[in-house]
């Protein structure tokens, strides 16, 4: 029987043109005739189509830091040569006197072809961010999203000049940190031991930076791999250099539906502690009957998102994403099958990165207080910051 991957990776041969001619008639007599692989194909679009403006956003980024880089480069080599002070005993040589003629003549071109250029690759990210920023779907009416509004924390101005002071004394000084308006959490898990993480997409909408913090108050900086919006997925990367990993988790990612009424639980933070919350699967399909999310009847609030969806077993289930007004007790979470689907995706495309999922399911059979006691500390306080 094939799976989801194997139809993935027949699509991929199948737009690269590699597939022989029966394989490739046959394909599209069924992408006709079949309802259910031709949804299949429509999701492979949109995912690949998504990657490839991820990709094409990476490699603007590259093409202004080199153009950044060979601007300075050329300003610092040229300089020297093309400029010189009012003085009788200096004499231009015959080299800088050539150089200076042709910057002379080129300057304004190349100047204005450099210009062209950071603009036109300003131009394609600016448009990227425009299309990335149209593709979050608005709070539908009676959903709400689960990220939490951290409100600022006014601080006294004396305060502040007192610390400024005490550090002009100190070697070396504690730098004060910045005021930010902007701040909102979530929750995050990890994806793999060597630094990948999961949350919403809605989590760090918007984010300039990102921070995220353990039970035992270490703090990390980290990045977006990718956001699927649509799913309301999200992949963060540690990229601090103190982080070492996050050690062998100790559940796995399940790749196949769950079943309706099973007992499940998160974690989550919707307050400065880990809250749990525990419930039982009470649909198979989310707000409205989107097939890609469940139906749960565990509370959450704010600062939820982004949070595990376990079943007795400790099989990783979902990602908590939101939660249904007027039903109490109605919450949301993407399938992990999505999150599955996505990595290998991720996995098929950019083979170097070390997309590991877990593959032993160390919860398995332990008592609920003891799954929850070794899964706390690979749930983690996502702060964004704008």
């Amino acid at each position: 029987m094939q799976t989801e991957a194997d139809y993935y990776a027949l699509f991929d041969a199948y737009q690269l043109g590699e597939l022989p001619a029966d394989a490739r008639a046959g394909l599209e007599s069924r992408l006709a005739s079949e309802p259910r692989l031709q949804q299949l194909y429509a999701d492979y679009r949109e995912l690949t189509g998504k990657l490839t403006a991820y990709g094409n956003h990476q490699r603007n980024q590259q093409l202004i830091g080199n153009l950044h880089t060979a601007m300075l480069k050329t300003e610092a080599a040229l300089a020297p040569s093309l400029t010189h002070s009012v003085n009788p005993q200096l004499r231009l040589t015959r080299t800088e006197r050539q150089l200076r003629a042709v910057w002379g003549r080129y300057r304004a071109t190349v100047a204005v072809a450099a210009s062209v250029a950071v603009l036109a690759a300003f131009g394609s990210l600016l448009g990227l961010e425009a299309w990335r920023a149209n593709q979050i779907t608005p709070a539908l009416s009676g959903y709400n999203t689960m990220r939490l509004k951290v409100q600022r924390i006014e601080q006294n101005q004396q305060i502040l000049s007192r610390r400024v002071d005490r550090q002009d004394q100190e070697a070396p000084p504690t730098p004060v940190p910045p005021i930010n308006d902007g701040k909102f959490a979530g929750t995050g898990f990890a994806l793999t031991a060597e630094g990948y993480l999961v949350t919403s997409a809605h989590v760090i909408q918007g984010a300039d930076s990102l921070q995220i913090e353990g039970r035992d108050h270490r703090r990390y900086h980290a990045e977006t791999v990718y956001a699927d919006v649509k799913h309301d997925l999200a992949i963060l990367r540690v990229k601090d250099k103190r982080f070492s990993g996050f050690g062998r988790l100790p559940y796995v990612f399940k790749a196949g539906p769950a079943d309706l009424g099973e007992r499940v639980y998160t974690l989550g933070f919707p307050r400065e502690d880990v809250v749990y919350g525990e419930g039982s699967l009470s649909a198979r399909t989310g707000y409205r009957g989107d097939s890609a999310f469940y139906q749960v009847s565990i509370p959450v609030n704010p600062g939820n998102s982004g949070g595990p969806l376990l079943d007795e077993r400790g099989n990783l289930i979902g990602v908590v994403s939101g939660r249904q007004d007027n039903a109490q007790s109605a919450a949301f979470a993407t399938k992990s099958s999505l999150l599955v689907r996505l990595v290998d995706s991720l996995r098929a495309r950019q083979p170097a990165q070390p997309y590991h999922l877990p593959r032993l399911n160390q919860l398995a059979g332990a008592p609920r207080a003891q799954q929850v006691r070794r899964l706390q500390d690979f749930v983690f306080v996502v702060k964004v910051y704008e």
